[in-house]
């Protein structure tokens, strides 16, 4: 993958990518020491490699992407779905007319990466699903401290993803990705996860080429949608954030354990074409990444961050049913409390209040009173393997209650929206 080369001869920055501007500000150089603090490490990473991350921002998925012209755009759409099922449910060999760059793709998709190890990527994957469908209201909830970022919340917005009535439709869609991924055998080949990255892959190209093309997103300070820039944050808070946060709730990540659900993490991002310039290898690096992403945002997505804050923090508020039982109305209560409880523990103050969320009340513990529950858990976990593997078909089920008490009916589809919002 090539970045865009500015005519200097130097790789574009976005002109939202705000790190060397942030660096001296009050605000960053206090989150710096905290960070010391906590981690004891200093969170700087070298310059080339943070320069080489900003130039990310304009690279994609290539070879994803001439798929799509080819299948897609070029050729019969219908057809070209119809391709693509064929060749996750029967292999590419199954697909008498493949074009080449389909073949190109699964190509890509089916050979294992040098730095694959699948011990480590299945480590991972159990480390992940411990967490149970606490993680998603988890995930939820830190994901709003980014939607000050345009070049986050603009793809939300304009294709209406995580805003106004769609927005528990299609946070359930990326709840169920989460649990086909880390599902066990979910990333071998055949498995679930293994189909649905390549569904979410070519939806993304999709999405990308509708916003590349619409009059209000500027390329020069946000970069390309759904970049390599942005994929790379979104896999990093999917093992670094629940390995350290969630231990107020807690869980006992080790240090291991993060590192093999970077690992995992990384894999899945490879399977969707995310493949960055450069990854974090160790747990101290994927810190120091984090750090660096928090610290590079400019700030200006405005009321469009507010929308989306506000239509996540209710997203699970109960809706009338009449043919509801009294145990469903009773869950639907409960489920929508522990959500508003996780956004009001994990997310700031400040933020909190600049998106009009409400308070959660006594809800606001509830990590922290279900804590000695889970730390106990945990800690039999550790000591006795059979009771790791009784836990882990626990947390399995109740993850899958989970999806089917809020998607009821409906399944996940990975499909790009036919309209913008606006």
């Amino acid at each position: 993958m090539t970045a865009v080369i500015s005519n200097t001869g130097t790789a574009s920055i976005p002109g939202e990518f705000h790190y060397w501007k942030n660096l001296p500000t009050p605000r960053i150089q206090r989150a710096r020491k905290v960070f010391r603090r906590m981690f004891g490490i200093d969170p700087d990473l070298p310059e080339q490699v943070i320069n080489t991350y900003a130039a990310s921002y304009y690279e994609a998925d290539p070879v994803a992407e001439a798929f799509v012209d080819d299948a897609y755009i070029n050729g019969n759409p219908a057809h070209g779905r119809a391709m693509l099922d064929m060749a996750l449910e029967k292999g590419i060999d199954a697909v008498v007319d493949a074009p080449e760059s389909m073949k190109r793709l699964f190509a890509e998709r089916d050979k294992a990466p040098a730095w694959l190890d699948m011990d480590m990527v299945r480590h991972g994957a159990k480390v992940f699903r411990r967490f149970g469908p606490e993680l998603f209201n988890f995930f939820g909830a830190i994901t709003l401290e980014g939607y000050t970022n345009n070049s986050v919340v603009k793809p939300l917005i304009l294709t209406g993803a995580y805003a106004g009535d769609g927005t528990k439709g299609r946070f359930l869609e990326t709840a169920a990705f989460w649990v086909d991924i880390s599902e066990p055998g979910g990333l071998e080949p055949a498995g679930d996860g293994w189909k649905t990255t390549m569904r979410v892959r070519v939806m993304h190209v999709f999405v990308r080429r509708r916003l590349m093309s619409h009059p209000e997103w500027k390329m020069d300070e946000w970069g390309v949608p759904i970049s390599q820039a942005d994929a790379l944050v979104t896999l990093m808070a999917g093992c670094i954030a629940p390995g350290y946060f969630l231990r107020v709730a807690g869980f006992r990540t080790s240090r291991d354990d993060i590192l093999a659900m970077m690992h995992f993490w990384r894999y899945v991002g490879h399977l969707m074409g995310v493949q960055p310039p450069w990854y974090p290898e160790t747990v101290e690096d994927g810190l120091k990444f984090s750090f660096m992403a928090f610290a590079s945002g400019a700030g200006k997505a405005g009321d469009d961050g507010v929308m989306l804050c506000r239509s996540f923090s209710e997203a699970f508020r109960p809706l009338e049913r009449p043919d509801a039982s009294l145990l469903d109305r009773i869950q639907a209560g409960v489920d929508h409390r522990i959500h508003q409880g996780f956004v009001n523990f994990f997310v700031s103050k400040t933020t909190r209040k600049r998106s009009g969320i409400p308070s959660a009340g006594l809800w606001w513990f509830y990590p922290l009173a279900s804590a000695p529950l889970v730390f106990g858990a945990e800690t039999l976990r550790q000591h006795f393997p059979k009771v790791d593997d009784m836990l882990d078909t626990m947390t399995r089920y109740r993850r899958r209650k989970w999806l089917e008490r809020h998607m009821e009916k409906r399944k996940a589809e990975y499909t790009a929206v036919s309209q913008f919002t606006r």
